[in-house]
């Protein structure tokens, strides 16, 4: 199975297109967050989904936890896919399937230690999707992903092992360990903002570094 890659932190229709022609399947597009790189406003958002091609995973990372609000906010970005960066009330997903019919739900985890196997299982039948990161919502000032950390990928890969639906790794890769990290957890996807930058502009050598990679991985 090919793994799919989506490539955060995406700032501009420029970096957009650069990302497709490089093959990515999915962008992320950082709305307000306490912390963390890449953060844009919901107007570029929105500009940036709208010239998306119609394949293409345009994901809306949000930190917001209320329902009406999440919904509204993909309402005023246009995007297909919420990702949920914050934990939410179990509640708050049959509420989100009902205002946002045919908008995909995909959960961050940020695996810390053991606790998050069974978070991930709890919420994975309420999503179209996870996606384990590094973040750390218990920090004074929330992380709530672009730590650029990598975790305990045994966790990971048992996460990937027994989650009823696709699961992403996100968390600390780059060009050099993502094939490691592919043969180590099994993932549908990998995501990444740091590892393909430099000086926070996208690198087009290391992001043709990096879908290399993974190709070979896959391979």
């Amino acid at each position: 199975m090919r793994t799919r890659v989506k490539i955060c932190c995406i700032s501009s229709v420029a970096d957009a297109q650069a990302a497709v022609a490089a093959g990515a399947d999915a962008i992320g597009l950082v709305s307000a967050m306490p912390s963390g790189p890449g953060v844009i406003g919901e107007d570029l958002i929105a500009e940036i989904a709208a010239a998306a091609p119609p394949a293409l995973g345009t994901f809306l990372l949000t930190s917001k936890t209320e329902p009406a609000a999440i919904a509204a906010q993909q309402r005023r970005c246009g995007v297909n896919t919420i990702q949920l960066c914050d934990a939410l009330d179990a509640s708050a997903y049959p509420a989100l399937r009902a205002a946002l019919p045919g908008i995909a739900l995909v959960q961050v985890i940020h695996v810390r230690d053991e606790s998050a196997v069974a978070e991930a299982m709890d919420v994975a039948p309420m999503v179209d999707g996870l996606l384990l990161d590094s973040g750390n919502p218990s920090a004074p000032v929330k992380e709530l992903g672009g730590t650029g950390r990598v975790h305990d990928w045994a966790l990971s890969r048992r996460i990937v092992a027994e989650a009823p639906c696709p699961v992403f790794l996100a968390g600390g890769l780059n060009p050099d360990n993502v094939a490691d990290a592919i043969h180590h957890v099994g993932p549908y996807g990998v995501d990444l903002c740091t590892g393909v930058r430099t000086d926070g502009a996208l690198d087009a050598a290391k992001l043709g570094a990096f879908m290399d990679a993974v190709a070979a991985a896959d391979a």
